[in-house]
């Protein structure tokens, strides 16, 4: 069942959530793309590479991955891009994984930041920084014209119409809205809701809580069929965080977590989302172009933290485990479940 707005009550959530498996999976990014772009545009993907790294995830124990577009890309050629995403889509469900896939996002990393996404050549990764290349979706200067404002529904539209199949498990609309592009505004996110409303998905479609932004995150929950949220923190900032959610009576995943100089630990915060039963999406899985093993405030030039070290990630681009003991200890839980 539904609400007025078309948000599923809490019921029909939990009965979704519940015919699932224990949602565990990654944040995704092909170790040779350093930004959305470089993943998605025409004659950039390499699916043999990609076949290869969401392998090493079917063996871990995941089974599912969080995925980010690029609206530039949909733009410039909706069928090739379409095709592409179709064939990732194929890939990921050889490897039983099932596909989150986030629409936008207001992200921006790297100095200078790049606030609007461009097609071609893509900047270089910038020695020491976590995802120095990295750039919205839609970005600043499309989502602010009005007259692209048509362009984005239809990809909205296009997007949920074309993949609302086995194979997505849900629909993460935008990233961390009012992020340095700071375009998510609630007037926006409750359009991009209402397009998706009126493309009738079977899947739930979800925008995660991040900050502290009331007006935001009020309109997140309101029409959000089941609440994310992101969690960088210790075992007992997590367990707190996950009490805080479930006040509002609805499945939880956390589509967000593992950085280890915040305090994470697989070994300590898996058993807790497993116990709550709250499924999770830590970040990420192969170490590449996006440089995730430096922490957020470096600087260029800037080293991996020498205490808990890598920031992100877990393997090598051969696939060799960063830590040997961390996928021991995931490997423990995913496959040999409580």
């Amino acid at each position: 069942m539904k609400n007025k707005s078309g948000r599923w009550c809490s019921n029909t959530a939990y009965e979704w959530y519940n015919a699932r498996p224990w949602l565990v999976g990654v944040n995704y990014v092909p170790s040779y793309a350093c930004n959305t772009t470089e993943w998605w545009q025409d004659g950039a993907d390499d699916s043999v590479l990609i076949d290869r790294e969401l392998g090493w995830a079917e063996e871990i124990g995941y089974n599912t991955i969080r995925v980010f577009l690029q609206y530039i890309v949909w733009r410039d050629n909706p069928d090739g891009f379409k095709k592409r995403f179709s064939k990732f889509l194929d890939i990921a469900a050889s490897h039983q994984l099932s596909v989150m896939p986030v629409l936008f996002d207001d992200c921006a990393f790297g100095q200078p930041l790049q606030l609007d996404p461009y097609p071609g050549k893509q900047r270089e990764p910038i020695p020491g920084m976590i995802m120095p290349c990295w750039t919205p979706s839609p970005g600043r200067k499309l989502a602010t014209d009005p007259g692209e404002q048509s362009w984005i529904k239809k990809y909205v539209q296009d997007m949920l119409q074309s993949f609302d199949k086995d194979t997505v498990v849900m629909w993460d609309l935008y990233n961390e809205p009012m992020n340095e592009a700071a375009v998510g505004t609630p007037d926006f996110l409750q359009n991009i809701f209402n397009w998706a409303r009126e493309s009738e998905p079977s899947k739930p479609i979800t925008i995660g809580v991040w900050n502290d932004n009331q007006s935001i995150n009020e309109l997140i929950i309101a029409n959000s069929d089941i609440i994310t949220f992101h969690a960088y923190t210790d075992a007992s900032g997590m367990k707190n965080k996950i009490a805080e959610m479930k006040t509002l009576g609805y499945p939880l995943i956390c589509t967000e977590w593992m950085a280890r100089v915040t305090g994470s630990s697989f070994e300590k915060d898996l058993p807790i989302f497993q116990q709550e039963n709250v499924g999770c999406y830590q970040w990420g899985l192969v170490n590449g172009r996006t440089q995730c093993q430096f922490p957020w405030s470096n600087k260029p030039g800037g080293v991996v933290n020498e205490t808990t070290g890598w920031f992100h990630d877990i393997l090598y681009t051969d696939g060799i485990p960063y830590r040997q003991a961390e996928i021991d200890a995931i490997k423990r839980l995913l496959q040999n479940p409580v």
